[in-house]
C-alpha cells in the first residue's frame, strides 16, 4: 500500500501560485492559498478527490505526491497538463453523483465549487459518503461580505455583480459560517477568512475593465497597502471569502 504524504510547507506552496502575475493580478490567489493551507490537515494523506478542480491543480500543490483524482463536469479539462502529470487522474462527472464507492478517499477538496452547484447539500453528502472514517472535507467560497466591487468608487470601472456571477457560473453569492455548517451533519472544525478590506482593492482592480497596463500599474501602487493587509490578517478576521474544513467521524 502506498504511504500517505504530508502537506506542503507554506513557503514553497505559496511560491507555486499558478495564477498569472502572482504578486499583482494573482495576489488574491495567494491569499486563498494561505487560507486553504491554514485549514488543511498536516497529513499524511494518500488518496484525495478534487471536485471541480478544473485546470488549477491546487490540491496537487497542497499535497505533492498524493494520488489525486480531479472530477469536473467539463471534460475539456481532462486535456490540461496539470491533470496529466504523474499521480493525477481526471474523471468527467457530477459532484452530486460521484462515481466512486464509499470510503474511497482520505480527503475531498471543493475549492470555489459549492457556490456553482444548485443542490449543494447533495454534493456535500456525496463528499462525505466517499470519505474514509477520519477523512477531511476542505472547501472555500465567497462569504456574506463579498461584493463586487467592494468599494463604490470602483463601480464605474468594474463589471456588475450580475455580470461576474454569469461569467463565473455562480448560483449563489457564497456562504456564511452558519450556512457552511448547515451543509453537513458534523461541525466545522476549522475556518480561515481571506481577501480583507485592504487587500480587496488589488483584487477588484485586477478584475476591472481597465486596460492590462493600468491594472498592473495600480496593483503595483497598491502593493504597500495590499502587503500590509495580508501580513496583518488574522484567519478569523473579517474577509470576503472563507476556507473551511470538516472531519468525518472516525469509525467506532
Amino acid at each position: 500500500m502506498t504511504a500517505g504524504v504530508p502537506k506542503s510547507r507554506l513557503a514553497p506552496f505559496l511560491a507555486r501560485n499558478p495564477f498569472p502575475a502572482p504578486l499583482t493580478f494573482g495576489f488574491f490567489y495567494r491569499e486563498k492559498m494561505r487560507a486553504v493551507h491554514r485549514v488543511s490537515p498536516e497529513g499524511p494523506l494518500r488518496d484525495i478527490l478534487e471536485v471541480g478542480g478544473g485546470r488549477g491543480g491546487l490540491t496537487a500543490l497542497l499535497y505533492p505526491g498524493a494520488r489525486i483524482v480531479n472530477i469536473d463536469f467539463d471534460r475539456v479539462f481532462g486535456n490540461e497538463a496539470v491533470n496529466r502529470q504523474p499521480g493525477m487522474s481526471f474523471v468527467c462527472g457530477d459532484a452530486t453523483r460521484l462515481p466512486f464507492p464509499e470510503a474511497s478517499f482520505d480527503a475531498v477538496t471543493m475549492f470555489d465549487v459549492l457556490e456553482h452547484i444548485p443542490d449543494d447539500r447533495a454534493a456535500a453528502d456525496e463528499a462525505f459518503r466517499v470519505l474514509r472514517p477520519g477523512g477531511w472535507l476542505l472547501a472555500s467560497s465567497p462569504n456574506e461580505h463579498w461584493r463586487f466591487p467592494y468599494y463604490d468608487v470602483l463601480r464605474p470601472y468594474c463589471p456588475s455583480e450580475e455580470e461576474m456571477f454569469a461569467e463565473w457560473g455562480h448560483v449563489r453569492r457564497g456562504y456564511s459560517l452558519r450556512e457552511f455548517a448547515a451543509l453537513a451533519d458534523v461541525p466545522l472544525v476549522r475556518h480561515a477568512s481571506f481577501i480583507n478590506p485592504l487587500t480587496v482593492l488589488c483584487h477588484d482592480v485586477a478584475f476591472s475593465r481597465l486596460s492590462e497596463r493600468k491594472r498592473r500599474l495600480l496593483c503595483r501602487l497598491l502593493a504597500p497597502l495590499t502587503w500590509t493587509g495580508y501580513l496583518l490578517h488574522h484567519p478569523h478576521a473579517r474577509g470576503t471569502e472563507t476556507a473551511v474544513a470538516w472531519r468525518k467521524p472516525a469509525a467506532a
